[in-house]
């Protein structure tokens, strides 16, 4: 269980660590929020305190980013905002994501909740005002 409130963009990087030490053995999770909330933004700063090298942006389009790391490692980074049908998550190969063992980042799982693995950690950030975000996990 993780809760914590972000009043400025200043603390995001702040709380993305004590995000990351509050889940150390979680890879998959899955972020919840209204569009605009700051999904990809809390996302960005959990990368950027993970060691991601590459350039982190949302897969709106792509369904999916992979992003290298400093140690070698993998992170995935899923956005399934407009996805039209789990075949395409079937066609995606979404088992070998979900269940490799590396960091897994999904936004809008609303439209997959049927293939999320029972260990996915749930994330919600919800907009106090303009500004501030609370951001908690199940």
């Amino acid at each position: 269980m993780f809760k914590a409130e972000i009043s400025s963009l200043n603390e995001i990087n702040q709380v993305a660590e004590k995000f990351i030490e509050a889940h150390p053995a979680d890879r998959l999770f899955a972020f919840y929020g209204k569009m605009g909330s700051g999904k990809t933004t809390f996302i960005k700063a959990l990368c950027e305190k993970l060691k991601v090298i590459d350039y982190v942006t949302s897969p709106t389009f792509a369904l999916i980013n992979v992003y290298g790391t400093e140690n070698a490692r993998e992170i995935y980074h899923f956005d399934f905002y407009r996805i039209k049908s789990l075949e395409e998550l079937f066609d995606l190969g979404y088992e070998e994501y979900f269940f490799s063992d590396q960091y897994c980042f999904i936004e809008w799982p609303e439209l997959i909740e049927s293939l999320l693995p029972p260990n996915t950690v749930k994330i919600t950030i919800t907009e106090t005002e303009p500004g501030s975000r609370i951001i908690e996990s199940n």
